[in-house]
């Protein structure tokens, strides 16, 4: 399951993204249309800034915006901020790799090997969907 935070911080994004080049957007603008606490939410675009996705800009007029162009920005790169890893167990990580507490054989683990697939289905997915995109629900 995504986090609270994953999902707000996608959330935030894309609200940023359909804003995307028409100066900064303020946060109780962002807070009210996405429904997230104005605290949580400057904590995610703090670490958002931090992470090279969002700029922004102090004072009356400032506000927040997308450091880079929409389709730049895959959901993909979004989770990995916020979650760590696309994995649903921890042996089946790329980068956040561990192996599995109770494990009794990682080397013949047939849960290892669904999970390994649907962590690489799953970044197929994400890294080639961006904030761009609008998707049928």
């Amino acid at each position: 399951m995504l986090s609270q935070r994953t999902r707000y911080a996608i959330r935030a994004l894309l609200h940023l993204g359909d804003r995307f080049g028409q100066g900064p957007v303020q946060l109780p603008e962002i807070a009210e249309a996405q429904n997230i606490p104005a605290k949580f939410l400057t904590v995610i675009l703090s670490e958002m800034k931090r992470a090279g996705l969002v700029e922004t800009l102090r004072g009356k007029e400032g506000g927040y915006w997308l450091a880079r162009p929409p389709e730049e920005i895959t959901y993909g790169e979004i989770v990995r901020l916020t979650r760590g890893s696309l994995a649903l167990v921890p042996c089946a990580a790329r980068l956040a790799y561990r192996p599995c507490e109770n494990c009794v054989d990682e080397a013949t683990c047939r849960l290892k090997a669904v999970m390994l697939s649907v962590r690489d289905e799953t970044a197929n997915i994400l890294d080639r969907v961006s904030l761009s995109e609008k998707m049928a629900v």
